[in-house]
């Protein structure tokens, strides 16, 4: 195991969007590979036919595309040990069956739903197992002419794995430590259905961790109790020395109560718990962290960091930095609550360090959906002035700087800001004011501010708050100077003339 090169795999079912949890377990995936230089395969566990939904694969695909978590080979991305769809695996996973059969490690049943659950009815606690196997319609307690009769008149079987009780079983989990588990309390897992002519998730996941050279599997807690089953099928198939090591990570927590995150949560409380959008096919439609105006860079930051840390106080890290920093060993063992605030919190960081270029793509979209469109120059500098204000989103920037597009037309005068700052003195002020910017060639703000202050110096004026009155309407916004450079001469004198008259 120790001079394989590391791969590791995402294996998610088309059964609907992709729950952020999934999100957290792909790039704790993405994370180890990179750090020891392996490979990370993206496969599709379509094994469950009911509950196939149309779109659900192009959708994961689409969301670790956005998020930046890469794949190296899989479903779309090609590789020599595909294919990757499980339901394109059929011949594969029979001559396994056939297999376990011929070694007598596993049988075929042919109990009908409505005698399983007789049996239910029959026996508190019924589990089919070594106690109860003999008492159940399968190839032990049948003649082999019967059994062979049955399949050949078509009747629908499944093939279970006999599990020998009293013996425990160790799973070596690089995050829990040695987990022991006693066979006796394992169910004669089904492996295959004859209805469908494919396997169950655990016999195919098994084939397809081997057959792809797969070394660690990191995924959910909520997995763990599949693993001692998943070790004795290894052995079962004399596989036990390309064993992979397990990881199971610790469940995403409610924000607030007790429990796993739902959807209902993030209902709740008004924040997303899929990557992207989600249009359900009754009409209903789910929020996503993307169009919510989440950046990729923030979701992934914040995800790294619920169930690890890397042992410092620092929580903004990039890809590259969690790639270096990222340690299994370190992951907590309970339950991480889902902070969602702290996920605002994370994109005010990103946002406010991100390339202005980026955010001005963001923002366009927002002003065109009011009405503005205006130069990408333009709303690239309005970015950069206004991004470090206190906000979770770029659509928030909307009615913090809407004035840089549209002018004020009207003024209240028993608003607090304007009757604070409009004094007996003010037009006279702002008249000298608009006299001194007309005769500036050089309408720069450095200019300007060369120009003023050395007004101000002179005159003892402070006239900032009322000339804000009069390009804003309010008391928000930007440096004045940089304001009026953006406006430009005209407009900053127009808006200025035209508060003179309206303040009067």
């Amino acid at each position: 195991m120790e001079n394989r090169t590391v791969r590791v795999r995402f294996a998610p079912s088309p059964t609907g969007p992709l729950h952020i949890g999934g999100v957290r377990t792909a790039l704790y995936n993405y994370l180890f590979a990179r750090q020891h230089g392996g490979k990370m395969v993206f496969r599709i566990e379509d094994t469950d036919s009911q509950r196939f939904v149309p779109g659900a694969e192009e959708y994961i695909i689409e969301s670790f595309k956005w998020l930046g978590i890469e794949f190296d080979e899989g479903v779309s991305y090609g590789g020599d040990k595909g294919p990757y769809r499980q339901s394109e695996r059929r011949e594969i996973y029979k001559k396994y069956v056939d297999q376990l059969l011929a070694e007598d490690k596993a049988y075929i049943a042919f109990d009908t739903p409505e005698e399983l659950d007789a049996k239910r009815a029959e026996k508190e606690n019924f589990q089919y197992d070594a106690t109860t196997r003999g008492e159940m319609r399968n190839s032990l307690t049948m003649p082999a002419d019967e059994v062979q009769a049955l399949i050949a008149a078509g009747t629908q079987y499944v093939v279970r794995f006999k599990i020998q009780p009293g013996e425990d079983i160790h799973v070596d989990d690089m995050i829990r430590g040695d987990v022991k588990i006693n066979s006796t309390i394992l169910d004669d897992k089904v492996l295959y259905k004859s209805a469908d002519q494919l396997p169950t998730y655990h016999l195919a996941n098994i084939v397809d961790d081997h057959l792809m050279e797969i070394t660690h599997v990191i995924r959910g807690e909520e997995w763990l109790p599949s693993a001692p089953l998943h070790v004795l099928l290894y052995r079962a198939f004399g596989w036990q020395d390309t064993m992979p090591r397990f990881a199971h990570l610790p469940l995403l927590l409610k924000p607030d109560g007790k429990g796993k995150l739902s959807k209902r949560d993030g209902d709740r409380l008004g924040f997303p718990v899929f990557p992207l959008e989600w249009h359900a096919a009754d009409g209903t439609i789910s929020s996503g962290y993307r169009e919510s105006g989440y950046l990729p860079e923030a979701v992934v930051n914040f995800l790294a960091l619920l169930g690890w840390n890397p042992g410092t106080d620092q929580e903004i890290l990039s890809m590259q930095e969690l790639i270096e920093q990222f340690d299994l060993a370190k992951c907590s063992k309970a339950g991480a609550k889902f902070d969602y605030v702290k996920g605002q919190w994370f994109n005010r960081e990103y946002i406010q360090s991100a390339d202005n270029a980026v955010l001005a793509q963001d923002f366009d979209k927002i002003l065109r959906e009011n009405g503005i469109e205006a130069p990408i120059e333009k709303v690239e500098a309005v970015v950069a002035m206004m991004k470090m204000k206190k906000i979770n989103f770029i659509k928030e920037l909307w009615p913090l700087c809407d004035f840089f597009f549209i002018a004020p037309q009207t003024f209240d005068k028993e608003d607090k800001f304007i009757r604070k700052n409009w004094k007996d003195n003010a037009p006279q002020e702002m008249q000298a004011l608009i006299e001194l910017l007309e005769g500036l060639e050089d309408f720069s703000a450095d200019a300007q501010r060369k120009a003023i202050d050395a007004w101000v110096e002179a005159t003892g004026v402070k006239p900032w708050n009322a000339w804000r009155v009069m390009l804003v309407g309010a008391g928000k916004g930007p440096d004045m100077h940089d304001l009026a450079e953006f406006l430009g001469k005209e407009e900053t004198l127009r808006r200025m003339r035209f508060a003179l008259e309206a303040l009067a």
